[in-house]
């Protein structure tokens, strides 16, 4: 399939091709040449209902067979097949599949709904579906028979579990068809996977990444992450972006085995870390806290995260400073489903760059901050970044949406607003979408929550807009507390940030307490979910 992409090209192109930055070979072959680089390494899924222990080779054996099953069903190159499951082998086996017969691969978090699954296929145009028939007390096949007539595209659905109708082919009948001999060659340049987003828009973002790109992206993080000193538990789903490249990819060119889990539960993934002498809590700023507040967190679970990076979302200064004080050396990073490694600081960086900012630009990566006139702004000044490397994504499946986000000289606009220091280092501190316009005064989220975030008790705060008759905006914060702590009033809020020199007119003028905030697959929290409830007077 063809998409109007805009992908980089001329001079940067070549300079990534003679540098080392893209290479040619498909994303199959690069994931065959890491798979069968050691095929006796563990592979270790945790779940209730479908836990796994095998090896990456036994993976490997089955994805060629699978390959060979969707091949005699008449699908390969310039075909798209989507896959709806959660953190089971037959992901990974599906996934490492899909790559080797050269098809598109189209990722869904497992808990997406039909809305958003029937947009995705249709958009895509996927000719196969491979899907889980059940999970807890979720029919996956009944969701979809409600928009199967509105899937033309749609001639194939492959059914992890028990079929439910006469036209659905078992998954387990694909694992005993004639493998293919290995990696089927395709166009690097060509489209590998279209990973779906959600964030501020009303339908998912399908962004396209290449052969190139996604390799490139793999290395470069692999290549970052090889610093820390153990395996570790990825919990994010391997239908976003995080839980693909956590647990199905750079696990595999760093030389380590594989562990998943199949739904984040923190007692869990304790227990999980000591059996298993390995790390958990890296990617979102919540797989980590919720690690730290758990009652049965120790000095054991300590020892074996010595090392964490967090990213995917903004990382409040008083997470960093918590994990320094229990002496875990915490990196962050930057980056996004469209460009997933934009900077990162090192484990070797000083200790105020390293849990304060959100690192360097990566190896060939560009960074600028830029005024609402698209004009450069001074060190130390806040602009909406924009960036540009050999792991930006090629454009989206809407070209509307490309011609909006990238330039014509390949500046991808990424709505984030940071700030650049005289050393490099980038800072986010807010979202172009998301800063509270009150009584015509602009008020950054990100400020009001770090402070926020230091109050006794809080895990996690948000701070949206919610409408006022009088100022248009005012500032609603949802806390997220630590369990047995007390949720503050108003008034202690007002306290707090009076005593950290916060202007008043940036308060929160309404509280609210939630148990959970709504999250993307990656752990970021949703603030336009936030700002519907609002808006809804919920």
């Amino acid at each position: 399939m063809q998409f109007e992409l805009r992908p980089l090209q001329g001079a940067l192109a070549e300079r990534y091709r003679a540098e080392g930055a893209w290479d040619d070979r498909s994303l199959g072959q690069f994931l065959s040449d890491s798979l069968l680089a050691d095929r006796d390494r563990r592979f270790r899924i945790w779940s209730s209902t479908n836990p796994y222990v095998g090896t990456v080779g036994d993976a490997y054996d089955e994805a060629l067979r699978v390959a060979g099953g969707l091949r005699a069903l008449g699908l390969g190159p310039g075909d798209t097949v989507a896959f709806q499951l959660p953190n089971w082998v037959e992901a990974a086996i599906t996934f490492y599949a899909c790559a080797m017969l050269g098809v598109t691969l189209v990722p869904i978090v497992h808990f997406y709904g039909p809305k958003e699954v029937g947009f995705i296929l249709r958009q895509s145009r996927a000719r196969a579906l491979v899907i889980v028939s059940r999970m807890g007390q979720r029919d996956f096949l009944a969701e979809l028979a409600t928009i199967r007539d509105g899937l033309s595209d749609l001639e194939r659905v492959i059914v992890v579990g028990e079929p439910s109708g006469d036209d659905q082919i078992r998954f387990d009948d694909l694992r005993t068809a004639e493998p293919i001999a290995g990696p089927v060659a395709v166009d690097p340049d060509g489209a590998a996977l279209i990973a779906y987003t959600s964030g501020t828009t009303a339908d998912p973002k399908g962004v396209v990444h290449t052969h190139r790109t996604i390799g490139c992206e793999v290395r470069q993080l692999a290549g970052n992450q090889a610093l820390r000193d153990r395996a570790s538990l990825t919990g994010a789903p391997v239908g976003h972006a995080i839980g693909m490249l956590g647990g199905l990819m750079c696990p595999l060119v760093n030389g380590r085995p594989l562990y998943l889990i199949d739904g984040w539960d923190p007692p869990t993934v304790l227990k999980a870390m000591v059996e298993e002498q390995i790390a958990a809590g890296s990617g979102s700023t919540y797989f980590f806290t919720s690690l730290l507040d758990c009652p049965g967190f120790g000095p054991e679970h300590v020892e074996l995260m010595r090392y964490t990076g967090l990213g995917g979302s903004p990382i409040p200064n008083a997470v960093s400073e918590r994990a320094d004080d229990l002496g875990i050396s915490l990196v962050r990073s930057y980056g996004s489903t469209e460009h997933p490694s934009v900077t990162g600081s090192q484990h070797t960086d000083p200790r105020e760059k390293r849990i304060h900012t959100d690192g360097c630009p990566m190896a060939w990566v560009e960074v600028r901050t830029v005024d609402e006139d698209g004009r450069d702004v001074g060190v130390g000044q806040p602009g909406e970044i924009l960036t540009r490397g050999p792991d930006r994504f090629a454009g989206y499946t809407d070209p509307a949406l490309t011609a909006e986000a990238v330039d014509e000289e390949g500046w991808f606009r990424t709505g984030d607003v940071g700030v650049l220091d005289a050393e490099g280092y980038l800072t986010i501190t807010d979202r172009v979408k998301d800063i509270i316009i009150r009584g015509g005064e602009n008020v950054s989220a990100a400020e009001v929550e770090q402070l926020l975030a230091h109050m006794k008790g809080v895990a996690e705060v948000a701070l949206v807009a919610a409408p006022d008759e009088r100022l248009g905006e005012h500032g609603c914060a949802f806390f997220r507390m630590q369990p047995g702590s007390d949720a503050p009033d108003l008034e202690a809020v007002r306290t707090h940030l009076a005593a950290a020199g916060l202007a008043r007119q940036k308060w929160p003028e309404e509280l609210r307490v939630v148990d959970e905030l709504p999250r993307t697959a990656s752990g970021k929290v949703q603030k336009f979910v936030l700002r519907a409830q609002l808006r809804a007077g919920q």
